[in-house]
């Protein structure tokens, strides 16, 4: 055997023997004022991280190198490092914010602030404040479409997507939707978005080209009053095959066809489902559930539940870094 040989096979060997990495997923648990760290593959919890008060909304830098956090409870954003896993930093973030969203340019953060009915946009690099936007009654919602032209706000009493330029820094149109609406997915070609009304007990399908809503869809959970069917977070997959949306008080998430919007199952997880989050191979779904205090997690392929992982008191943002 030539030495360049057994270099290359034994390069094979230790390839194969050699296990995966996981990637690892990020809990905000909002009574506990912490993050739970949640290995994927062994789908176990391996570390909690202390953080501000009432973390709500989290998410990752374009380079998955930093961790931003709502503290609403602090009126701040924090900035957590994800090598030493500790908070660097903290961003000025205007009162109560409670979700955010990050532009394509991996610089300017909007931030959706409850008490003061604006969306606050922060330079991450400068930590300059770039623009305060007056929005609707009690914004929550908040989501920057990718190819970066957009960012949508969500106002509760309002009932409003509110559609501003990422250019200006100008709302363009208001959208009147279901009651309460509280979060936004864009799909991943920016053409559709899907907004979730939590009172209304309804998704509405945006077409982002027009301005204009083409679909409507209710949910009608078995065994289920209908007002304990609140829709709040949304998962869409890469490929546009489905749509996932946490029902709240329902404790169940819907399994749509992103294609034809129909509902094609219900799933029973944890109590007051939240937030949930799609792993990098997009083989599991994580849920954040605020009364179980548990995370569960639903194998796409068969459309099961197979595991629930007890993180912190009342988890309600769920992030995972593919590049762990």
């Amino acid at each position: 055997m030539t030495p360049l040989f057994k270099h290359t096979a034994l390069a094979a060997m230790i390839a194969l023997s050699s296990p995966a990495m996981a990637s690892l997923a990020y809990v905000s648990n909002e009574k506990d004022n912490t993050l739970s760290v949640i290995d994927t593959e062994t789908l176990e919890v391996v570390d909690t991280i202390d953080v501000g008060a009432r973390p709500r909304g989290i998410l990752l830098s374009k380079d998955h190198t930093r961790l931003y956090i709502c503290a609403s409870d602090d009126d701040a954003v924090q900035v957590l490092d994800l090598a030493t896993r500790k908070i660097i930093d903290t961003l000025p973030s205007g009162e109560d914010p409670e979700q955010f969203a990050l532009h394509p340019n991996n610089r300017h953060l909007y931030i959706s602030n409850e008490d003061d009915a604006i969306v606050t946009v922060v330079d991450v690099s400068s930590e300059e404040v770039l623009a305060q936007i007056e929005v609707g009654v009690e914004p929550e919602g908040m989501a920057v479409s990718p190819d970066g032209k957009w960012a949508v706000n969500t106002t509760e009493t309002t009932s409003m997507l509110h559609w501003i330029n990422t250019e200006t820094f100008k709302i363009e149109k208001n959208i009147v939707i279901g009651q309460r609406p509280r979060h936004v997915e864009f799909s991943k070609d920016s053409k559709i978005a899907w907004a979730s009304a939590e009172i209304g007990g309804t998704v509405h399908i945006i077409d982002v080209d027009n301005l204009r809503q083409i679909h409507e869809l209710s949910f009608k959970v078995p065994g289920v009053n209908q007002d304990r069917v609140q829709p709040v977070g949304i998962e869409l997959t890469s490929d546009g095959r489905y749509a996932f949306v946490a029902l709240g008080p329902s404790n169940h998430v819907a399994v749509v066809d992103a294609r034809t919007y129909e509902v094609l199952d219900y799933l029973l997880v944890g109590a007051r489902v939240w937030q949930l989050e799609l792993d990098k191979d997009e083989k599991h779904l994580f849920t954040t559930n605020g009364v179980s205090g548990d995370v569960s997690v639903i194998d796409v392929e068969d459309m099961k539940v197979i595991k629930s992982i007890k993180v912190g008191r009342y988890p309600w943002g769920v992030v995972i870094d593919p590049s762990s």
